[in-house]
């Protein structure tokens, strides 16, 4: 038995059609598993991978919610739990206008083998809403978030699924989400992570993706005999991810050249430094402004409809969101002497882009491998709320640097080749295989 991997793409276009971050994502899991389950033929036999493009349960529903205005809008609200192989269904909620089932169901597949990475028992979902915060009251967001827990809640739990936030669901989201939840089942639970310090949350959530990011990436570094300090380091985004990998970044020597977000890039020749980042971090969070408005402060450039990756650098740490990067950037990248790629955001490369980076010998490293630090302390938070305890700060930090570390080795045990790593190539089988042996074990179901 040989494993086609055209004729499944073309069966999975098929059944999925119009889905293209989905199919994207589908695609390059297979594209580095061929080899692997040719020589493994157990999991042809039980059709692991065609059980597991098929999400366990999609849930779409409206929501309507009133403006301050007393004006009626409705959205579209979605749940996919993709994988409970190895755990309750864990993943984020995304609010964002271009939220659809594809980008959804590519954002809880991705989730699926990220987890599997972290070794913890937490399987693959993801949800959201079409709602988009921007200029939102705080009023009209509680309402919205109320009218979304109000149909969700019937679905999710602390044994059977457990959202978290991602774009556009931050501190004061899952706090709505989770006032109405406890309101609605009269229980408190740990069914949302992210929560506040004081009533259930953990230490270090809101810096554990950034600062899982570059625990990843010293250990790229280190392999190499290499080290973080004094490397020019190119970030996107400035959101919640962004700002907390520049932070890590920043601390550790690195000089971070930029940030962005959707209408420009912020650039600054010397580096940004901490009094800087708290610049940025106060226009996000509280002004919730965009980046022009540092233009001229502090020796910030504003560079206009512009991406970052064209300004010469070391490492790219592309945290924005998903494929942002695209082949004329990876040209740009290549040509402004970028060696090292590790992805922060959820697949913000496209497959063109990727062939490249691999083709011209830039060493990249995937998201699900990279940015498994915000899930796993998520998974933290689970176990801490399920004992009624609280882990300190530098526990949490501790544990975090080494399931960073963990993940990082057993993408060398799979990904070893006499070139070097190949890091896509060991994230997906390492994240392929606990799920795949799971799948097995507990029969057709």
């Amino acid at each position: 038995m040989q494993f086609n991997e055209k004729a499944f793409m073309e069966a999975l276009k098929l059944k999925n059609p119009n889905e293209n971050e989905f199919i994207q994502a589908v695609e390059e899991l297979v594209l580095s598993l061929s080899d692997f389950l040719n020589t493994n033929p157990i999991y042809l036999e039980h059709k692991v991978l065609e059980r597991l493009v098929e999400p366990e349960r999609t849930i779409i529903f409206r929501v309507p919610w009133m403006r301050d205005n007393s004006e009626i809008e409705v959205n579209r609200g979605f749940r996919v739990q993709f994988s409970s192989l190895i755990g309750p269904y864990k993943g984020g909620l995304r609010f964002h206008q271009s939220v659809n089932l594809s980008i959804l169901k590519f954002l809880g597949f991705e989730q699926i083998f990220k987890n599997s990475l972290t070794g913890l028992p937490i399987g693959g979902g993801k949800g959201g809403s079409d709602f988009d915060p921007k200029g939102k009251s705080d009023a009209e967001i509680m309402r919205f978030c109320q009218s979304f827990m109000s149909e969700l809640f019937r679905y999710i739990g602390a044994e059977t699924d457990v959202p978290a936030g991602d774009i556009g669901v931050g501190a004061r989201e899952i706090g709505y989400l989770f006032g109405q939840y406890k309101k609605l089942q009269n229980n408190f639970s740990g069914v949302l992570t992210g929560k506040g310090l004081d009533w259930g949350g953990s230490d270090i959530r809101t810096e554990a993706t950034g600062y899982g990011i570059i625990y990843f990436l010293l250990e790229m570094l280190k392999v190499r005999g290499d080290s973080l300090a004094d490397k020019k380091v190119l970030i996107s985004g400035s959101g919640n991810v962004a700002q907390y990998t520049a932070e890590k970044a920043i601390n550790l020597g690195a000089k971070v050249l930029t940030m962005s977000d959707s209408l420009g890039t912020i650039y600054k020749a010397e580096g940004i430094k901490i009094e800087d980042l708290e610049l940025i971090k106060n226009l996000k969070n509280k002004i919730r402004a965009d980046l022009s408005q540092l233009d001229g402060q502090n020796s910030f450039q504003y560079l206009a409809g512009k991406k970052p990756w064209s300004i010469q650098a070391d490492i790219a740490l592309p945290c924005a969101t998903q494929n942002e990067i695209i082949l004329d950037d990876a040209k740009d990248l290549k040509n402004g002497g970028v060696k090292m790629i590790a992805e922060g955001a959820n697949m913000p490369s496209e497959l063109g882009a990727v062939k490249f980076f691999v083709d011209n010998g830039i060493i990249f490293a995937p998201a699900k491998a990279v940015n498994a630090g915000g899930v796993a302390v998520s998974a933290l938070e689970m176990s801490q709320n399920s004992m009624g305890l609280r882990f300190s700060r530098e526990q949490v930090d501790e544990k975090l640097k080494t399931i960073m570390v963990s993940i990082h080795n057993k993408i060398i045990e799979y990904g070893k080749t006499d070139q070097g790593i190949d890091y896509i190539k060991g994230a997906n089988i390492a994240g392929f295989k606990r799920v795949a042996d799971s799948m097995i074990a507990q029969g057709l179901v």
